[in-house]
């Protein structure tokens, strides 16, 4: 069980992480910053470079505490805040990802909640660090406030299209 508890954290963690300097970087295939916060605004988030900022700072912070089994279910929180946002753009799409639907932030939402709740494993920071694993309230909690926290999010920072079929404030191609 650690084993595969190793496996997926590693995997999924360096994953979210990677998908987090994409936003920001030009690094793993990134458009940098500039690109991601027009990313943010052709999706109708206001903020600007700190959306895009707050969110390419949360998927690598997650991403990596997860890949470590840090910090657990507080990682897993931050990590199902962002991928909750990434969902309710890609909802309209519908599920499949060759749509460019909402199923693979699904599974990185469900996937995390799943650490949150199981723990890290015995190899992991978390395990090294003390001796039991985080109580169950904590992790409940934190399954809950993350996908809450996404959805608050988008109800803040996202405004509706334009009769024109562009967020406010989104500027042209071209």
């Amino acid at each position: 069980m650690d084993t595969g508890l190793l496996i997926l954290r590693v995997v999924v963690g360096l994953l979210i992480a990677g998908h987090g300097v994409q936003k920001v970087s030009h690094r793993l295939g990134g458009n940098g910053l500039a690109g991601g916060t027009e990313e943010f605004r052709h999706d109708g988030f206001t903020g600007g470079t700190l959306t895009a900022l707050a969110a390419g700072a949360g998927q690598i912070g997650s991403g990596l505490f997860l890949a470590l089994g840090a910090l657990t279910p507080l990682a897993a929180m931050v990590a199902m805040g962002v991928m909750t946002v990434a969902m309710t753009v890609k909802l309209p799409h519908g599920l499949w990802v060759q749509n460019d639907g909402y199923e693979y932030p699904l599974v990185l939402v469900v996937v995390s909640g799943a650490l949150a709740l199981t723990g890290p494993g015995r190899w992991s920071a978390d395990h090294a660090a003390g001796p039991g694993a985080w109580p169950l309230w904590l992790s409940v909690a934190c399954i809950v406030l993350g996908p809450a926290s996404g959805l608050l999010t988008r109800a803040v920072l996202h405004r509706p299209a334009t009769a024109e079929g562009k967020a406010p404030g989104a500027h042209p191609a071209g």
